[in-house]
């Protein structure tokens, strides 16, 4: 079987390419994505730089602990807190008598240092602080850099994206396989029907593809992993460009991500081919004298039933997140990897609606008859060349249109909440009253809340001076209680809290971890995420202003406001630049992120699209000649190709412009539940030029083959 399969692969290793391509390209970058993720999962300690010289460090309390319920027993969980602790004088003065001590006051928090150094014995430093602060020694010290926290972060964004490309790179890989094996199986029914008459079996035939699978697939996986080898430490390069990864972030010689990469694309190979090799199967010795070209069964009975099954499922998923949780529909996570299982049902569909919609366009002309007929007579080869086009234009739809929307309705949310004329942004804002303007001062903060025993979870929160400046300058979504009944101990919460019945206490941790009961003065709908928690500034001592909104009075003179707001020594700007400057329609790692998942889904319909066209045009020289002698021109039977190919192209990018729209409403339907705008944002740009590119490509490889058939004489 093994020699049967290589003379095969010999013969047709122009129609295989493509697959090989495909198959190679989707290791090199699972190995990538692989090695990124073993580096950023596996970074190395570094060594402490702040305090490197000090053999003990002494850091104010910077997380809170609580306990939880796990199940019968019980666990602590930590949470940074937004506010650390410092380390104050007292703890200064008995850290002196042990010893010298370092300070560096570049990230201190008020009422003193946030770490020092002590040259002292640990076990001496331990016994004086007790619990009142961290007593650090050896790696444990870089917990006191300021680049810690910051690093941490950059690693788990990278993990984020590496793990979303790699899981966009795995779906498309398989259903590119999936796809070109198919089409190559449908091409050889006859092939495989004279093999049947020479006597081979049906398990013989399915061996015979398995086997070209397993040679296609174990050569595409070599090559793949000795690309994820050379394309990794550019990978990581960029990331660190771009500011998405730590400074000091590199690839590591790590061979799991190499053996996982092989084995996926042997599997890979296998799952594209099997489906295809029981069709094989099935295939008897009279399709050796077949020579219609109208395809019949292209849409089986368990296709068919995957197809609604799948179909099904999506609409089961979007109908429980807006029931259950809408917001979920609002993270990149879920409206990243959702989308693609209503991508699947629709191609899997696909030839079930390539008919109706060719009876629908009626092109002029014998060019435009010719046209729709074979369209609508080849329903393996349209299918074929629309579900790339259907995946590529979906995913940048409904991926691209996804991030647009829920940014563009965070910005339009902030816009609607303020009636503020000018906002005052800085680190240290000094308050002072300015005549002609009603002045809402108020600092970033953090509350943490023990959610029904089970979780600890932290709130954004904004600490305010004055409840009745901020109902003044504010516009906030109140669904229950009164704004301006904020004091010192009540608390302004959203409906995402499992307590949010006005005058109801809750028990929370402030963001320097004090614990407090306070009172439910008010609850704001939840919104996209932005409406957080309010708590006066006597909760949140620690915190500096860092955010002045500014109404002015009927008929003050905005200049002269203007002049004495800078005495603040903040930043002025009108609420329209503010908003303009802080909430832009997407952030860089995120339009990284998305330029990689469509820049895979585009490279691979590019491959599908050259090797489905490619393929289709090995086996239509009868056709072609049967055109040139009914009297078709050269130019004429080119124009049928191409045209062809756009009317496939199109019915491809309408269903991915389909799958774009419920997606999209699906998302606005959650948008408006939560009481949030619904600013629906179509990327039209995106969509038209990912649509474009791959007419272009499915053109041009049509037209090359049909262009040299073209060239022989029609008798010939």
């Amino acid at each position: 079987m093994l020699t049967v399969a290589l003379a095969t692969l010999r013969m047709r290793w122009t129609t295989l390419i493509g697959t090989f391509v495909a198959l190679a390209l989707g290791v090199g970058l699972i190995a990538v994505m692989g090695l990124g993720l073993a580096s950023a999962l596996g970074a190395p300690e570094r060594a402490p730089q702040r305090f490197a010289g000090a053999p003990v460090v002494v850091m104010g309390n910077d997380t809170l602990t609580v306990e939880v319920r796990r199940g019968p027993s019980t666990d602590r969980v930590s949470r940074r807190l937004i506010h650390p602790h410092p380390v104050d004088i007292e703890l200064l003065r008995a850290l002196r008598a042990l010893g010298p001590v370092t300070r560096d006051d570049g990230n201190s928090a008020r009422g003193g240092p946030d770490a020092v150094g002590v040259d002292a014995p640990a076990a001496e430093v331990r016994r004086v602080i007790g619990d009142r602060a961290l007593v650090l020694t050896g790696d444990d010290r870089r917990r006191a850099d300021p680049a810690a926290a910051r690093d941490a972060e950059g690693l788990v964004t990278v993990n984020a994206l590496l793990g979303t490309a790699g899981g966009v790179t795995a779906f498309v890989a398989v259903f590119v396989v999936a796809s070109t094996f198919a089409f190559a199986v449908a091409l050889r029914r006859r092939e495989f029907g004279l093999l049947r008459t020479a006597g081979a079996t049906p398990g013989q035939l399915q061996r015979l593809l398995l086997t070209e699978a397993a040679v296609i697939g174990t050569l595409a996986s070599a090559a793949g992993c000795a690309l994820g080898l050379r394309g990794a430490p550019l990978l990581a390069g960029l990331l660190v460009d771009e500011g998405m990864a730590p400074s000091w972030f590199t690839v590591r010689p790590v061979a799991w991500p190499l053996h996982a990469s092989f084995w996926t694309g042997l599997v890979v190979a296998f799952a594209g081919v099997w489906a295809a090799s029981r069709r094989a199967g099935r295939i008897g010795p009279a399709e050796a004298l077949r020579e219609a070209d109208v395809d019949t069964g292209v849409l089986p009975p368990a296709r068919r039933l995957l197809g609604f099954a799948l179909l099904a499922g999506a609409a089961f998923l979007m109908a429980k997140s807006l029931v259950t949780d809408p917001s979920a529909l609002l993270k990149r996570k879920t409206y990243t990897t959702q989308p693609m299982v209503l991508i699947t049902a629709a191609a899997l569909l696909t030839p079930l609606l390539v008919r109706p919609l060719a009876r629908l366009v009626r092109l002029p002309g014998a060019t435009g008859m010719l046209v729709t007929a074979n369209v609508s007579a080849s329903l393996r080869r349209t299918a074929a060349v629309a579900a790339p086009v259907l995946i590529t234009v979906a995913l940048a739809g409904s991926v691209a249109g996804s991030a647009a929307t829920v940014s563009a309705a965070k910005a339009a949310e902030v816009r609607a909440h303020t009636r503020a004329d000018l906002v005052v942004t800085g680190e240290e804002l000094r308050v002072r009253p300015v005549p002609g303007a009603t002045l809402s001062a108020s600092a970033s903060t953090a509350v943490y809340v023990r959610e029904e025993g089970t979780a600890l979870l932290a709130s954004e929160a904004r600490a305010v001076d004055d409840a009745k400046a901020l109902a003044t300058v504010g516009r906030l979504p109140v669904v229950a209680g009164d704004i301006r009944d904020l004091d010192d101990r009540s608390i302004v919460v959203n409906e995402e809290w499992a307590q949010h019945t006005v005058g109801a206490t809750v028990r929370v941790w402030l963001g320097d971890g004090r614990p407090a009961e306070l009172r439910i003065a008010a609850v704001l709908a939840l919104g996209t995420g932005n409406n957080g928690v309010y708590v006066t500034r006597a909760n949140a001592p620690a915190a500096p202003v860092d955010r002045i909104d500014v109404r002015l009075s009927p008929g003050a003179d905005r200049a002269a406001v203007t002049a004495r707001l800078r005495d603040t020594g903040g930043t002025v700007r009108p609420t329209e630049q503010w908003l303009a400057a802080t909430h832009p329609r997407t952030g860089p790692q995120t339009r990284l992120g998305l330029a990689v998942i469509l820049g895979i889904a585009l490279v691979y319909a590019a491959i599908a699209l050259a090797n489905t066209m490619l393929m289709a045009g090995s086996v239509r020289s009868s056709e072609l000649n049967a055109l040139r002698l009914a009297g078709a021109t050269r130019s004429r039977v080119l124009a049928v190709v191409a045209g062809e190919t756009l009317f496939a192209v199109a019915i491809g990018a309408l269903l991915g412009l389909a799958v774009t729209a419920v997606n999209l409403a699906g998302l606005g339907a959650a948008l408006a539940s939560l009481s949030a705008p619904v600013t629906v944002s179509v990327q039209w740009p995106l969509v038209g030029g990912a649509a474009g590119v791959c007419a272009v490509v499915a053109v041009g490889a049509a037209l090359l083959p049909g262009a040299v058939r073209c060239r022989s004489t029609p008798v010939h």
